[in-house]
């Protein structure tokens, strides 16, 4: 098993920034990669970004420039710095483990005003 703690949400103003953290406890050897999802109210969750467990990211392309997925293996945990926040940013983000299994955290809101 695998427990997920987000942190770092709240709320914002456009053009501002936040930085999200995920926390891992448990088995986490069995990560081969850890990812952000976001689901804004009546939406789908949505991928934001990845990164694979030799350090390489992955962004989708509405926060490609603005969002940087980075990891502390040290403290077993991962970190989105977003800059630039846009009101369309505003979402609950999960974080997720993937690797023999896939976990999810509880989500953290971010909320940018206009």
């Amino acid at each position: 098993q695998v427990q997920l703690v987000e942190s770092g949400g709240g709320l914002v103003q456009a053009g501002g920034s936040l930085r999200l953290s995920c926390a891992a406890s448990g088995s986490i050897f069995s990560i081969n990669d850890m990812r952000w999802y976001r689901q804004a109210p009546g939406k789908q969750r949505e991928f934001v970004a990845r990164i694979t467990s030799d350090g390489r990211a992955f962004y989708e392309d509405s926060v490609t420039g603005r969002f940087t997925i980075s990891s502390d293996n040290a403290k077993s945990t991962v970190y989105l710095q977003m800059n630039s926040l846009k009101p369309e940013d505003t979402a609950v983000y999960y974080c997720a483990a993937y690797g023999l299994k896939n976990y999810w955290g509880q989500g953290t809101q971010v909320t940018v005003s206009s």
